[in-house]
């Protein structure tokens, strides 16, 4: 007898069709067999050990989030219920150029205090592995959802070259190309880059472009946080598109926002680009979170000139009075590439967490809020803020535009992705709350899209683009990754006030064929592993 009859769920199977009534049977950790309208037809109706009624509740694929960065979390956090909770079968993580793989102990030391704010420090942490393989198997150890991984190209840079802003020599670029090649053979879906973080922002097109064609050569995809979400975005959209289709490696835009008041409105123009680059043959997709702020560290929005040489340098930089000055003067006054070109405005920009408890008052306050009851400048708050935390601040940009977000999620390759950054006290709440965010609020209230519509973007979409030929619907033969959820009530509990609010209206999650959420509750089981990029056929 099989494991588990889910009975009288409403379908909604990934494809984008309608819903349909129907009995599924799953046993061994896949769909074993679908009977439609078994009870209304008077069929004899499937049995197994165990029989779940879902009546009036949505049964669908699993959610994947093509945006992660849950790299340590889920070594970290058994429970892992931010994601599991909304529903999240499966996470891609290497994200935006920076990573734990592949490293030496040089560059995993450099890493883990670049990307602190992103993932913690990771003293908790044993760092058993060096390569991309390594840390695939050790998240086969098990994990609370699957994950996959993309080579972040900075990290790879930082193996290879260091974090100096130059060239990299003939020898170096071999050395990036094997490490590329390396981490794909070991099951890597693709290779990401971060262009406004340091060190992967000092490659030149060239020098992309090779790597993507490794890339290529194993059927993986590029996914680029690109040089600009602000003054030039729709320039650095179309410098990747270009990029990719000469390396003939497929794109995925990541989180793909039109940023800044200099992009109100401006959400058709990217698409038109984009369009036109599929008219003409070209293979991409993009990711988007269903919000309008941005997050990030604090110390990424300041010129690259100033993040040379890793963090070291750049807090040898900032505690000197003369290179803070010029820092201050490229961010107020001209407008960082760290800040995507725009002049910074410091009432934008929300202290979300903090490494040092002793800072945590300022957490929830924007940077001029904070300076101004202190009576000094938003430089000098800003600034005795990153050397007293080290660098790893992390913080919220009001920069985002709701019709843009709009505009975004309805095109025909879009699909979610969190960017969830799961450090600090108060988090964007995007990293609980993304994915019941589009059922309930972009489908349910607002109807800016189908529930049919919004499945297909949020599982089908992305399992076509990592190149699994076994999740993203619910089919026969295909992996029980599965969300259960009630379309009435399904909505993000997280807010700006409460972020780590889980959502509600998702009783049960299966992973494999087993219960990680079961009644709203977080189980025991483990249920994820690395999911590694399929072969590619000949």
């Amino acid at each position: 007898m099989e494991d588990l009859v889910i009975r009288d769920a409403d379908v909604v199977d990934g494809s984008g069709a309608p819903s349909y009534r129907a009995d599924v049977v799953v046993d061994g950790g896949r769909i074993v067999s679908i009977v439609k309208e078994a009870a209304a037809a008077g069929c004899q109706r499937p049995r197994a050990v165990r029989e779940l009624d879902a009546e009036g509740l949505v049964l669908s694929p699993g959610f994947i989030d093509m945006h992660a960065h849950s790299d340590l979390a889920l070594l970290r956090d058994p429970d892992h219920s931010a994601k599991a909770a909304q529903g999240v079968t499966l996470e891609v993580l290497g994200q935006d150029g920076l990573s734990y793989a592949p490293v030496d102990d040089r560059t995993l030391a450099e890493v883990r205090r670049a990307i602190a704010g992103w993932n913690g420090a990771g003293d908790d942490i044993d760092f058993d592995w060096r390569s991309v393989g390594e840390y695939l198997d050790r998240l086969d150890r098990g994990i609370a959802v699957n994950a996959a991984y993309l080579v972040p190209q900075g990290t790879v840079r930082a193996l290879a070259v260091g974090w100096e802003d130059r060239e990299a020599t003939p020898a170096e670029l071999d050395h990036m190309r094997r490490l590329v090649a390396e981490g794909m053979a070991q099951g890597a879906v693709g290779l990401s880059s971060g262009l406004t973080y340091t060190p992967g922002m000092y490659a030149p097109d060239a020098e992309l472009t090779e790597l993507c064609r490794v890339v290529a050569e194993y059927g993986g995809y590029y996914c680029p946080h690109h040089r600009s979400y602000g003054a030039g975005a729709l320039e650095a959209y179309a410098e990747m598109v270009a990029l990719a289709r000469e390396a003939g490696c497929p794109l995925h835009l990541a989180h793909a926002t039109m940023n800044f008041g200099v992009n109100e409105g401006r959400a058709p123009e990217l698409l038109s680009l984009l369009d036109e680059a599929l008219a003409a043959g070209a293979d991409i997709t993009l990711d988007t979170y269903p919000y309008t702020p941005g997050s990030t560290t604090l110390a990424a929005i300041l010129p690259s000139w100033a993040n040379e040489g890793g963090p070291a340098a750049a807090l040898a930089r900032l505690a000197d009075d003369g290179t803070a000055e010029r820092v201050r003067h490229q961010l107020e006054s001209v407008g960082s590439d760290g800040c995507h070109g725009v002049p910074v405005e410091w009432d934008t920009i929300e202290i979300s967490g903090v490494a040092d408890p002793a800072l945590a008052d300022l957490v929830g306050r924007t940077v001029r809020e904070s300076a101004d009851a202190r009576g000094e400048s938003p430089w000098t708050t800003a600034r005795r803020l990153l050397l007293a935390d080290r660098l790893a601040t992390t913080i919220l940009q009001h920069v985002g535009h709701e019709e843009n977000v709009r505009t975004i999620m309805r095109h025909a390759v879009h699909t979610g992705g969190s960017d969830g950054i799961l450090q600090g006290t108060k988090p964007h709440p995007r990293a609980y709350g993304t994915f019941p965010h589009y059922l309930g609020h972009y489908v349910r209230e607002l109807g800016v899209l189908s529930l049919e519509e919004c499945v297909a973007h949020l599982t089908a979409r992305p399992a076509a683009r990592l190149r699994l030929p076994d999740r993203g619907l619910v089919r026969e033969g295909y992996r029980a990754d599965l969300v259960l959820f009630d379309p009435e009530t399904v909505a993000a509990g997280s807010t700006f006030e409460r972020p780590r609010t889980l959502p509600t209206g998702i009783p049960h999650v299966l992973i494999d064929g087993r219960f990680v959420i079961e009644d709203g509750r977080r189980t025991l089981e483990l249920a994820g592993r690395a999911v590694r990029r399929a072969p590619r056929c000949s």
